[in-house]
């Protein structure tokens, strides 16, 4: 099989998918909020996209043979003038994550919200009836309408899987080095990038595009990278 050839056709469709996304959300320049069904509905593709991608950075470790590089002495710190920010003032960008998330076996429930109690009227007085009047009139709490999720976290993570795909060996480059750093960590259980069982976003029936695209990226990630023996 033409490995190579595989990860650009399957480069091609994530970036044309991770484009439509971008058209959802007004391409970065869209309404302060987003309805909760757009949100999810972007969800639906985002994640899976993620995973896809995520496969894609270590099919091209695996093939290219990449070592990660000798760790760097460490140099002394410099002093930073006076006047001079520390910090920077520009937009921040979010790296993209080279590492699946853990797989979580069970749900928190959301705990259920108690109403009000009523204002304790020890006697029907001029001011025990006004307060319980008052009480009794007070608005109910405005429930959350459609546009009242901020689209800022979906472009960051839209943003980070698109410079992930303009720069894979960039990407793999990162991973076998942050692989590196989790060797030398006793306690951490799992160092391979991809989490046992199925990827982040996978559907048993696939119902999108992405879902044929993350089922292809897994395949080749699978057979690509040896089992974690760890």
């Amino acid at each position: 099989m033409d490995i190579p050839a595989a990860i650009d056709i399957n480069k091609t469709l994530l970036a044309r998918i991770t484009a439509g996304l971008f058209v959802l959300l007004g391409g970065g320049t869209g309404p302060a909020r987003i309805s909760v069904e757009l949100h999810r509905r972007i969800v639906r593709v985002l994640r899976p996209a993620e995973s896809a991608v995520r496969r894609l950075i270590v099919v091209l470790v695996t093939i290219t043979g990449l070592k990660a590089p000798p760790p760097r002495a460490q140099s002394q710190s410099r002093s930073i003038p006076e006047g001079v920010a520390s910090k920077g003032t520009g937009k921040k960008s979010q790296s993209f994550p080279l590492f699946d998330p853990r797989q979580r076996f069970w749900r928190q429930r959301p705990a259920k919200k108690t109403p009000a109690a009523l204002p304790r009227i020890i006697s029907l007085t001029d001011e025990g009836l006004r307060r319980l009047k008052e009480s009794l009139n007070a608005p109910a709490p405005a429930d959350k309408k459609a546009g009242d999720i901020s689209p800022i976290n979906l472009l960051q993570r839209l943003e980070a899987v698109a410079g992930a795909l303009n720069d894979l060996p960039h990407q793999a480059k990162r991973l076998v080095r942050a692989m590196a750093r989790r060797e030398n960590i006793p306690k951490l259980k799992l160092r391979k990038p991809l989490r046992p069982g199925r990827p982040p976003g996978h559907r048993q029936k696939p119902r999108l595009e992405v879902d044929n695209v993350l089922r292809d990226c897994e395949w080749l990630a699978r057979n690509a990278l040896p089992p974690d023996t760890s």
